[in-house]
């Protein structure tokens, strides 16, 4: 070819095809999560000497003491040793080793290893590149939707649509709190043809769930992922960020793989990492852990777009060879406290609610909008932040069918989330 002339990357043949979607599709919205601290400032300026409450809060290294400051000594001297050289897509060879070895102790009977773990910076990320692996190894096209609940984490809304897939809400019952079934799982399958011979590329469960705090027993995870492979979904994503969060055990990565065939688990793609279970929010570090065949596609991506950071995998590494529960304490046992606290409070007060594992409880606050005259959960925590000095987030912002609902994070010491519950009732009280 004349050096005069343009060149191709790729055959001709092998050109991404046109494709005008762009031109249709939604313009993705900015979370609101950041504009509920907003109304906060509206009490603090009426009342600057009463003391607020941001019950709103995913976030443990602002509402509870966060890393502990052991473990960030440690990761800078992993940092300093370690230089600050470009790493490798996947992160390091020591974060993997660490995952598998010091963290889920991950069993040779599984047939995963070091080879099956690729780091995230943070959980978004992780999720990005779990969608993309979806896509492009289960039926190799994009266009097809990523599944979920029927009230789900907001990300989940737009995370997908963001990378070509489209996003459908399980059927669900609210008074189950709107937990997926083997049937919804059908029902998603049989509705997505519907939409130009669509299918359905992915399966996320999460457990313990954002926003409603549900949690699902391995039996009934499980139960899920056959629903899904039986109906044809190559891939279900099990995203367990907050299983650390838990008064009870959490999840056994052993067990679970174990009582899938290999076939199965290469289908399946595991999320967890240290943003909520450590109050690493701002340090970003998740991972996942996969077939091979999807850490190398994701790899590859990788190494064009995002590449971990080591002072991320630095704090997780410090974190899981301390020993995770230790490492996690300070986080975990005052969230534990704060549910107990909720729970009498919700029993006390008469509250529908969702109480399960992580950092959240879901509040039934309908008949408080009704007695208002208030139109959805939106309204509702305007004017708790704002004349009550409490944020919580409106179940509306998740989908419109948790409209009426509210979600309570309890990530705070057990004294805090007492008052912030007498404050919550003193706000619903006088509607």
């Amino acid at each position: 070819m004349s050096d005069d002339a343009p060149a191709l990357v790729v055959e001709p043949s092998q050109l991404a095809a046109l494709d005008d979607t762009p031109r249709r599709m939604a313009t993705i919205p900015g979370s609101r999560m950041f504009e509920i601290k907003e109304a906060l400032a509206v009490f603090r300026a009426a009342a600057p000497d009463e003391e607020i409450f941001d019950a709103s809060q995913g976030d443990g290294g602002a509402s509870l003491p966060g890393v502990p400051a052991e473990i960030l000594e440690t990761a800078h001297s992993l940092q300093l040793a370690h230089g600050t050289g470009y790493d490798k897509p996947f992160g390091t060879p020591e974060f993997r080793r660490a995952v598998v070895e010091d963290y889920w102790a991950l069993d040779r009977a599984t047939g995963w290893g070091p080879d099956n773990v690729i780091a995230g910076q943070g959980g978004r990320d992780a999720l990005i590149k779990a969608y993309e692996a979806a896509q492009l190894l289960g039926h190799r096209r994009r266009g097809d939707f990523v599944a979920v609940s029927r009230v789900p984490w907001i990300s989940y809304n737009w995370g997908p649509y963001a990378v070509g897939a489209n996003v459908m809400l399980a059927p669900g019952d609210e008074a189950d709190g709107w937990t997926l079934t083997p049937e919804a799982v059908a029902a998603c399958v049989d509705a997505a043809a519907a939409y130009d011979g669509r299918r359905v590329a992915m399966l996320v469960v999460t457990s313990p769930d954002n926003p409603t705090g549900r949690s699902m027993a391995p039996e009934r995870q499980l139960e899920l992922a056959g629903a899904a492979f039986r109906a044809g979904i190559p891939f279900v994503l099990f995203d367990w960020i907050y299983h650390r969060v838990t008064d009870e055990a959490p999840h056994d990565l052993n067990a679970f793989l174990l009582a899938l065939s290999p076939a199965e688990r290469d289908r399946c793609i595991f999320l967890d990492g240290i943003t909520k279970s450590l109050g690493a929010s701002n340090i970003r570090n998740a991972h996942l852990v996969a077939s091979a065949a999807a850490v190398k596609l994701i790899q590859s991506r990788a190494s064009h777009a995002v590449i971990p950071s080591f002072h991320s995998q630095a704090v997780a590494i410090a974190a899981y060879r301390m020993g995770f529960d230790r490492a996690a304490a300070s986080i975990v046992s005052p969230t534990n406290a704060s549910r107990a606290v909720v729970a009498d409070f919700v029993a006390e007060r008469g509250i529908r609610a969702i109480l399960g594992k992580g950092y959240y409880a879901f509040l039934d606050v309908g008949p408080w909008i009704d007695r208002a005259g208030l139109a959805d959960g939106a309204a509702l925590g305007a004017v708790l932040a704002e004349r009550f000095g409490i944020a919580v987030v409106p179940g509306v912002y998740f989908s419109e069918f948790g409209a009426r609902w509210i979600r309570f994070s309890y990530a705070l010491p057990p004294e805090v989330t007492r008052a912030a519950v007498e404050r919550l009732w003193r706000g619903l009280s006088s509607l």
